[in-house]
């Protein structure tokens, strides 16, 4: 059976979700998948992000990401997304890459894709499992497979216990509140594993 490829797709204002997607490719990696990094298209304003340096650095670091697109998932097994929370939902950039795979869906290519989520907030309960059952009911309508991380590992509480998926507090100054390393590592190789169980089903 080839590897099991696995598309990162991730949204990043402040390098929070770009460093959870950087684990998350590095235990894919090592569970034996074939992974690629994409970042969504940004869709604010230059003139906005100029003004904000946390953003305008997070953008500069991430300019070599490749832009995802509908072949990316297409081609991709398995798909872990990355997005901050907005208001208890996904970002609007998140939001229209999902709204723009219509062809794909109408298609049926979005069927049984193993899919996983991961966010972050600045406060705990600042809607971080809202924005994960917003971006689960999109793959719902995909007709997705959820591999949600549950509690399927002792180091999920060590993150926050989050079973919906990774979660992190982000304080003023843009630090990580938990240690989620670990819980995000072991998230991308369930998501690895669960796409393999699938993959061999359908052979």
């Amino acid at each position: 059976m080839s590897n099991v490829k696995l598309a990162v797709v991730f949204y990043s204002m402040g390098g929070t979700n770009y460093q959870m997607a950087k684990w998350a490719e590095e235990a894919a990696k090592e569970a034996g998948a074939d992974v690629k990094v994409l970042k969504v298209q940004e869709l604010a304003p230059q003139s906005v992000i100029d003004g904000n340096e946390v953003w305008k650095s997070t953008v500069e670091a991430t300019k070599d990401v490749p832009v995802a697109t509908s072949e990316d998932l297409e081609w991709a097994d398995a798909i872990i997304f990355s997005v901050p929370t907005r208001f208890g939902n996904m970002p609007s950039q998140m939001k229209q890459f999902l709204d723009m795979q219509g062809g794909l869906w109408a298609n049926g290519k979005t069927v049984n894709k193993v899919v996983s989520g991961m966010t972050s907030a600045q406060n705990p309960h600042g809607g971080q499992e809202a924005t994960l059952l917003s971006l689960y009911t999109s793959m719902m309508h995909w007709g997705a497979i959820i591999a949600s991380p549950g509690y399927t590992d002792p180091v999920l509480f060590g993150a926050g216990g989050n079973p919906y998926g990774t979660s992190v507090t982000v304080d003023q100054e843009g630090n990580m509140v938990e240690d989620v390393e670990a819980a995000v590592k072991h998230q991308a190789k369930r998501t690895v594993t669960v796409a393999e169980w699938v993959k061999k089903g359908n052979q």
